[in-house]
């Protein structure tokens, strides 16, 4: 894969480098990316933080997700009411027994076509066959799985046994307040994709291991970021 280009640029790389790990990374507006910067002593406008968001948030997930593991093949499977651009839209999204993210898609319906069009997405990028998949009581859900013949993973439950997935939509909540809303379905579909490989890579559950066991999942993560963007 070639490396990253930032020709033509007039800051240094390092630091549109920064500028977009600071964005998708944390629960911050541009202008707040830009306030931090000029801590900094950079003075750079928050229209050039989403230039350089918009051209290199894609490009370095797409690098990120080709350095993940494996998922699992437990699948949990849900969709989100979101407002884009003034218009009631859905957010379908499915993540493994371990909360990796593994792919979602806005979509303007919330009908076995929309489920559809999720799962085949999954099957065709996914790198392992599911062995079960977890949803809530949606009709669709189970319509979409005929179709394809899995019925035999599918395992319809409570909102209880989707914890997982439900408690997943939480960061997209808070980055859909502190941008007031997505302004496009194109534009909700590429950020929340790039969002989706950056949280993958550094999300940690905290509670749930050591101090040096989370000293060295952060190297890891400062180490795939640096590979990625280099």
């Amino acid at each position: 894969m070639k490396p990253l280009s930032f020709k033509r640029h007039r800051f240094p790389a390092d630091m549109i480098r920064h500028a977009v790990w600071l964005y998708f990374r944390f629960n911050l507006s541009l202008r707040d990316v830009e306030e931090l910067l000029a801590q900094r002593g950079v003075d750079v406008s928050y229209e050039t933080v989403r230039c350089w968001t918009k051209k290199f948030g894609p490009l370095i997930a797409k690098r990120l997700k080709t350095r993940r593991p494996a998922p699992s093949p437990r699948w949990h499977l849900d969709e989100m009411v979101c407002w884009i651009g003034g218009r009631r839209m859905y957010l379908w999204r499915a993540v493994d027994d371990e909360g990796e993210v593994l792919d979602l898609v806005v979509q303007r319906r919330r009908d076995t076509e929309a489920a559809l069009k999720l799962l085949r997405r999954l099957l065709r990028r996914q790198p392992v066959e599911p062995e079960k998949i977890t949803t809530d009581g949606l009709a669709s859900y189970g319509a979409a799985l005929r179709e394809l013949a899995l019925t035999h993973v599918h395992r319809p439950g409570r909102l209880r046994e989707n914890n997982r997935v439900e408690n997943s939509h939480l960061p997209i909540r808070r980055r859909e307040r502190q941008q007031q809303g997505f302004k496009s379905q194109a534009s909700a579909q590429r950020f929340l994709t790039t969002h989706a490989a950056i949280y993958n890579t550094f999300h940690v559950q905290r509670h749930l291991i050591s101090r040096p066991t989370l000293r060295r999942f952060r190297a890891d993560a400062d180490a795939a970021w640096a590979e990625a963007t280099a």
